[in-house]
């Protein structure tokens, strides 16, 4: 969020004013652009600035915003400021004070420091730093989000802890307590509430979730004991801690996730509830018996990254528009198809957030639940209190449902109750794991499904998978080996050179950063339907589906490659069978 000054209108109304005229100048937005902003701003009565609200629809960027500022108050503007900050400078001013007021001292030269603001305007910020510092102050504009990464980069969380101080505060002591063999609860509980213990696991915790990890693995080897975080689908090694914490770091997480400590011949599986930056994550533990002792895996389920707008997923324009209206027929089946960690909740989680509206009754049944939705009933499955799928999704129907949300199709019970449930005027969602579109159909009847109800009932099937997006930061062009070429002119007709990653410290030398969506998107028509009515296999369904000009996953991750967006290479690794 852009935050800019809002110091006495005297100071800022003629740059505040200008704003919108530098922004069409600068060729960043349009006219139109800029008066259906303003009347936005009068008709919702906001209290947020122009470049606020033009950020928020989508018609500039921070960036672009902030250099129009930049420009009408005469100050440079700059950018990628962890490369040029001075780390020693940026301890002249107190750690609350940059944290609150969104600066960053970059570098002191002959008694001037230059400082980054994201508020240009704000005179008394600068008399503030100069009376802090007792230097003269030069400001730079530079974006909010900007500075707050280079803080972070910089200034060590408050309740996070350099790997090298850990290690540090450990003495022989506390080696020679974990080393021995514990085996009283007493013990292992003193061993695992040890500061470094706890320093290690906030920090292992810490790091995962900013590192955007979907999983976090703790694995013992013969004398060696490795972190590795999932990281955008890869597992990568992220530390390495001394083989002697084993026991006490695995100790340490079941006490977190209230799992037995003395146990370690049989797997257990606990969650634990975090807040961090303000908002809730949920870690779901796993513990393994292994050779060398207990693997530890903890799924990450962040909040923030489970909600995401159908638009933003990778759907092409033609793809989205048809499965907007899949998901909104009055009743039916739809399904999201893939293996685990496709992003199939995440899919359905947009689909539920596009169909939320208060004269709709939506019920969900999630192992687990990984998002709060406002406004839509969310249930947990609880196997071991019996209350499966099934259970909760005839429970659901005497909910007066409008909507069904089933995790997941696991077995025939759940299968026949979402198809009655379709049948009796509902419309159900849920996911199967198939490798694509058409195979989702013959699961079904794999399952025990009637092939004409599955006919009757069945409205859509959306398969899809994740592929890594090339980093931004060293994306470059380039000829690709002719074999590539090849392959992706086969999809795309004649293209010109490819992009791909060239490796750098953003991106961990992978040359990706971040993933999206490939698609393929089936909806059945008269042909189709009647084929799956009399049984069909999957080979004939598949035929008719290519006599239709049926878009499958490859065909739609080349033509992300096509546009950039990712290599051949990634889409061919996520789409072999």
């Amino acid at each position: 969020m852009i935050q800019h000054s809002r110091i006495t209108s005297s100071v800022d109304a003629g740059p505040r004013r200008q704003l919108g005229e530098m922004l069409i100048a600068k060729g960043y937005i349009t006219p139109s652009q800029l008066t259906e902003a303003l009347e936005h701003q009068a008709q919702k009565g906001h209290k947020k600035l122009i470049g606020e609200i033009l950020v928020e629809m989508n018609f500039a960027t921070d960036p672009q915003v902030i250099e129009a500022l930049a420009d009408g108050y005469g100050v440079p503007f700059v950018q990628n400021t962890a490369k040029i900050a001075d780390p020693q400078i940026i301890e002249l001013l107190p750690r609350e004070f940059v944290e609150e007021h969104t600066i960053l001292p970059l570098f002191l030269v002959r008694g001037v420091l230059t400082v980054a603001v994201s508020e240009p305007a704000n005179v008394f910020l600068v008399e503030e730093i100069q009376r802090l510092t007792g230097h003269e102050v030069q400001i730079v504009a530079a974006t909010s989000a900007e500075i707050e990464t280079s803080l972070r980069s910089y200034l060590p969380a408050a309740n996070v802890f350099v790997i090298d101080d850990i290690y540090e505060d450990i003495d022989e002591a506390d080696f020679s307590l974990i080393e021995r063999q514990v085996t009283e609860l007493a013990d292992l509980e003193e061993v695992a509430g040890h500061s470094p213990v706890v320093k290690l696991v906030n920090y292992i915790i810490y790091c995962a979730v900013q590192d955007a990890a979907s999983d976090i693995h703790i694995e013992p080897d013969d004398h060696r004991l490795r972190v590795r975080y999932r990281v955008d689908g890869r597992l990568y090694e992220r530390l390495a801690p001394p083989y002697q914490m084993h026991a006490a770091l695995t100790s340490r997480i079941k006490i977190m996730s209230n799992l037995d400590i003395s146990e370690r011949r049989l797997p257990q599986d606990g969650d634990i509830h975090v807040r961090m930056d303000g908002r809730p994550i949920d870690l779901r533990v796993s513990t393994m018996p292994g050779k060398f002792g207990e693997k530890v895996v903890i799924r990450i389920i962040d909040n923030r990254n489970s909600i995401v707008s159908l638009d933003k997923l990778g759907f092409s324009a033609g793809m989205l528009l048809g499965w907007k209206e899949v998901v909104r027929q009055p009743n039916g089946v739809v399904l999201v198809t893939g293996p685990t960690g496709s992003g199939k909740s995440t899919t359905l989680y947009s689909v539920l957030s596009l169909l939320n509206s208060d004269e709709q009754n939506i019920c969900t049944v999630e192992d687990p639940i990984e998002a709060n939705i406002p406004g839509i009933n969310q249930s947990q499955v609880n196997e071991k209190a019996g209350f499966s799928f099934a259970l909760a999704l005839r429970s659901m129907l005497r909910q007066d449902p409008d909507i069904l949300m089933v995790g997941e199709v696991r077995d025939a019970e759940t299968a026949a109750t979402a198809i009655q449930a379709a049948l009796t005027g509902h419309l159900v969602f849920s996911t199967l794991h198939t490798n694509d579109a058409p195979s989702a159909v013959t699961r079904l009847v794999n399952i025990g499904i009637e092939p004409y109800l599955v006919a009757a009932t069945l409205r859509g099937v959306l398969a899809q998978r994740l592929v890594r997006k090339i980093c931004p930061h060293c994306k470059e062009t380039y000829e690709p080996e002719p074999v590539i070429r090849e392959a992706v002119e086969n999809y795309c007709g004649p293209i010109e050179d490819l992009s791909r990653g060239q490796g750098c410290s953003r991106c961990r030398g992978t040359g990706f950063a971040g993933r999206i969506g490939i698609f393929e998107l089936l909806v059945p028509d008269e042909e189709l339907l009647t084929a799956v009515a009399r049984g069909a296999n999957l080979q004939e369904l598949r035929t008719i589906l290519a006599k239709s000009g049926f878009g499958t996953l490859r065909a739609d991750g080349m033509e992300k490659v096509e546009g950039g967006l990712t290599t051949a290479e990634e889409v061919f690794y996520v789409t072999s069978m």
